[in-house]
């Protein structure tokens, strides 16, 4: 079978074999073939090795095993025992980064709607906090700001000590109806910054990965890089680390931009710059707070227009403007969709969830099919394009 290494290409790769020491089996390296669906068999000789390999979710077999047996490991041949979970249960873990340009467009409420929304599908559903600047989903839900949060998780990461039970423990259970949002609240100062740098945002979202079926990453809007104040240090510590960190490790950008004349010039601005971030990264864009008030004779329209010919957006997801359910969420403390769980807004994100979202997409077919709920409709491109 083709070897690959850490920092090279994977694609061509259908399993990497290799043992299960810390300095071998890392959270960048697990996460970089999970993103090339490549299968990893770790070879232990403890049980410490053994038991770490089991937090990653991979195939362990003892490093004296024959040969067959790891041919079997590396083609999905053994029971699921082996390792306790199958690698076709890992490759459905995901992480979707909620990013937008500055001018606050929304980025949190999408964030924290979305998780409401994908929870809603009979999935475990972490939400994480990773905004070092404003940092606000543990105010909007009601959380206590002293508890250990995302940069507990952090710090676990870099010690190699976080888990799938390390991470149940730090989390906040959140509950939207029957269902629950396990919640990675951020910094409770934005000075605390440096303590989410990004090797350790980049771990601790790799184990993430393994603990949920989809984790929400809430992010601020910053993606430079901050070379010219850091020049005269190697590795120094950056403040939008978190951000870049992020981005960069998720299998999905939904990036949201405020449905308003002074919203779409700003992302139109920052667009390049997270294309510059992430290369291929599938990116999702929403208008977030659409009414016709601020954009007159067709709103969704305008922006879809306008985000097709500067920036080569062609379908767009539109979020209406619900002040009203926002303001009750507000008030008690509570996403929008367990305050008012049938307000345009929340039946808006759940449909985007189900068919932008899912790992398994909802057919083209029953897509036609299924009432269309008012203010959730999705853009189409002007121009007609082939069929898949």
């Amino acid at each position: 079978m083709p070897r690959s290494d850490e920092g090279g290409s994977l694609s061509a790769a259908d399993a990497v074999v290799l043992e299960s020491g810390a300095d071998i089996l890392t959270p960048a390296l697990v996460a970089a073939c999970d993103r090339s669906a490549v299968r990893i068999v770790a070879l232990h000789r403890t049980k410490d090795d053994e038991r770490r390999a089991a937090a990653f979710g991979v195939v362990s077999v003892p490093v004296d095993a024959d040969a067959w047996t790891i041919v079997d490991a590396a083609t999905g041949a053994l029971p699921a025992a082996v390792s306790g979970r199958g690698r076709h249960e890992q490759r459905r873990h995901r992480v979707v980064t909620v990013w937008g340009a500055a001018g606050a467009p929304g980025r949190t409420t999408i964030a924290i709607e979305l998780s409401a929304a994908l929870a809603g599908e009979e999935a475990r559903v972490g939400l994480v906090d990773a905004d070092t600047h404003a940092p606000s989903i543990a105010m909007a839900l009601g959380i206590a700001e002293e508890g250990p949060g995302f940069a507990a998780a952090c710090r676990q990461a870099e010690r190699g000590q976080l888990d799938e039970g390390e991470l149940a423990r730090i989390c906040v259970p959140v509950r939207v109806g029957g269902d629950r949002i396990d919640v990675l609240p951020g910094i409770n100062r934005p000075s605390r910054w440096p303590e989410l740098g990004a090797r350790r945002v980049e771990d601790a979202l790799a184990v993430c990965r393994r603990w949920a079926d989809h984790v929400v990453v809430d992010v601020s809007s910053s993606l430079e890089r901050d070379e010219e104040i850091v020049s005269d240090l190697i590795d120094g510590p950056r403040r939008n680390a978190a951000t870049l960190a992020a981005v960069q490790a998720a299998d999905q950008i939904v990036a949201v931009v405020a449905a308003d004349p002074l919203g779409v010039a700003r992302f139109l601005r920052a667009h390049a710059e997270l294309r510059a971030a992430i290369g291929t990264t599938p990116v999702v864009v929403v208008a977030n707070r659409l009414r016709a008030g601020a954009l007159g004779l067709d709103a969704r329209g305008q922006i879809r227009r306008t985000l097709e010919r500067f920036a080569g957006v062609q379908d767009v997801w539109f979020v209406p403007q619900d002040p009203r359910s926002a303001d009750a969420a507000l008030l008690a403390a509570q996403p929008i969709a367990a305050a008012s769980p049938r307000s345009p807004l929340t039946l808006a994100v759940r449909r985007f969830a189900a068919e932008a979202i899912q790992a398994e997409p909802v057919p083209r077919d029953d897509t036609r099919r299924a009432r269309r709920p008012r203010g959730a409709a999705r853009a189409r491109p002007t121009r007609p394009r082939a069929a898949p």
